[in-house]
């Protein structure tokens, strides 16, 4: 049997968050993995191929805790939309897509992960009408191919939108309620049947890219399409990952439908426990996260996407202070408009700063960078494995250029990374002992016919969208001014900027 290679890594500063400091050390991997760290100039074996780190700062791969691959395409695509109004989009902005587009889709958004320092993620792929599992093999394809790590879980409902939400159907004219009726999503054991199919047929894990199950929003899923994702993600050992309390009218409505919060539903049905993730978890209250911190349960914190679609400013102390773990995500680049998780970790420490004038809650800077890289981590199921610059784990390792304006002077390595660097100081990317960007080139796949293949594609696109985009016009106004309304609804807590504008209050589940 081949030896496995070994490579040692000399003379770069390896951070320790919670020090906030980056002393210099060797770091000895033996074929994916950190076999020794250990003092500048240690033993190493003559045949290990030498990295020289000089002048670099060494930190855990960041870890993206929820994206949309589907969402690479449409970047840029929508300004001034809510959450609903991005829903309402979908079709426009990620409608029409071959196989060879779900496959170019996630390529994009993966590409620029690794080139700004992310070396995993937890991808929430959207099919339409239903996930395939030929769209899945697909999509893990292209992260295989870049050579990051991703949890990919299909995207799942079989309940439209416009049914999801209580009254929004009965508000649009006969003609649009037509025109809305054939975007309904596949009954739930087709939807289940290809899943079961992909899980089954999986072929990626070696490749580092695994399977979960997305019921997409609670309100979206029957209460049988809820209990057959809970038992597709028992029978495969998998995650499960949601959409739960990303914005006001979420929770409106899952009140009013369940007399009860989302969480607590998803709790009644069995789903939440250590292998479920809340996507967003802006309006989550007291006792939301009290569950979920006791059920050991993780939350992905999306501050860039909770801002741009006016959804609001999460709780992440409160999330902690209740034993939460808490990831960092970068959401869909149709929504967030990039895939950067150092621009999200910036504006995680910042939102928590907005929230009030007590210091003392300010989210620290290694707070931020721990759910960035170990929290995400334990959300994608890889805790043990990924996160940290430890032995044993996974040599999943960023080089940050010391010698970068960024880091002109350099006085506390994890405040910088947090508040300071954008990605522009990521020199080289490391993954599983493979470079995958040196010198801050992409080796993997070449950018420039990636760039091409996309403007082809969106000249496409754009042209086959254009009746989505005549539906989405005429609908805009209507789900535009329903769901502010729904809204503005009395709730007994306030997760907006500018909070003293709405009422507080319970809401009755019987409205």
């Amino acid at each position: 049997m081949a030896k496995a290679p070994m490579t040692i890594i000399r003379g770069g500063r390896v951070l320790d968050i919670r020090a906030h400091a980056a002393p210099r050390a060797d770091i000895l991997v033996t074929g994916d993995s950190i076999a020794e760290i250990g003092r500048p100039g240690m033993a190493a074996p003559s045949h290990a191929a030498v990295i020289d780190a000089k002048g670099r700062l060494l930190h855990p791969g960041l870890i993206n805790g929820h994206t949309h691959s589907h969402g690479n395409l449409a970047k840029g695509m929508g300004d001034r939309q809510t959450l609903e109004l991005l829903l309402t989009a979908g079709p426009w902005m990620s409608g029409n897509r071959t196989l060879e587009d779900k496959y170019l889709s996630t390529l994009i958004g993966a590409a620029e992960m690794v080139l700004k320092g992310c070396t995993a993620a937890y991808d929430l792929a959207g099919e339409f009408p239903m996930p395939t599992a030929d769209g899945l093999a697909a999509i893990g394809q292209a992260y295989a191919d870049i050579g990051m790590r991703a949890v990919l879980a299909p995207m799942v409902a079989d309940i439209s939108f416009y049914e999801a939400i209580p009254g929004l159907m009965e508000r649009l004219p006969a003609a649009l309620q037509k025109d809305v009726e054939r975007l309904r999503p596949a009954g739930y054991k087709a939807s289940v049947g290809q899943m079961k199919k992909a899980l089954h047929d999986w072929k990626l894990g070696t490749a580092g890219v695994s399977l979960a199950v997305a019921p997409t929003i609670p309100h979206h899923c029957s209460r049988e399409f809820l209990l057959a994702c809970l038992k597709l993600s028992k029978d495969y050992q998998t995650g499960l990952h949601s959409h739960v309390s990303e914005s006001k009218v979420q929770v409106i409505a899952g009140y009013q439908r369940y007399g009860m919060s989302l969480t607590a539903y998803m709790d009644s049905l069995g789903l939440v426990g250590p292998d479920f993730t809340v996507a967003h978890g802006v309006w989550l209250d007291g006792d939301d996260m009290k569950l979920l911190g006791d059920k050991g349960a993780s939350v992905s914190h999306n501050p860039g996407s909770n801002m741009k679609l006016g959804n609001g400013l999460a709780d992440m102390r409160g999330m902690l202070n209740a034993k939460v773990n808490v990831g960092i995500g970068t959401d869909g680049a149709s929504c967030s408009d990039n895939q950067n998780m150092y621009e999200n970790m910036r504006l995680a420490s910042l939102v928590s700063k907005v929230q009030g004038p007590d210091w003392e809650r300010w989210i620290t800077t290694d707070e931020v960078l721990e759910a960035a890289t170990a929290g995400s981590a334990r959300a994608l199921g890889m805790g043990a494995k990924i996160g940290r610059i430890e032995k044993g784990f996974k040599a999943d390792i960023v080089f940050l250029d010391l010698e970068h304006v960024n880091w002109i002077p350099c006085n506390d390595p994890t405040n910088q990374i947090v508040h300071t660097e954008d990605g522009c100081a990521v020199h080289s990317v490391m993954i599983g002992g493979r470079m995958v960007v040196e010198n801050r080139k992409l080796l993997t796949v070449d950018v420039a016919r990636l760039a091409a293949s996309a403007e082809k594609t969106r000249e496409r696109l754009h042209k086959a969208s254009k009746p989505a985009k005549a539906l989405y016009d005429r609908l805009e106004k209507i789900v535009g001014t329903f769901c502010p309304g729904l809204a503005k609804q009395p709730l007994h807590i306030d997760r907006f900027g500018g909070g003293h504008h709405h009422g507080h209050g319970h809401p009755s589940a019987a409205h």
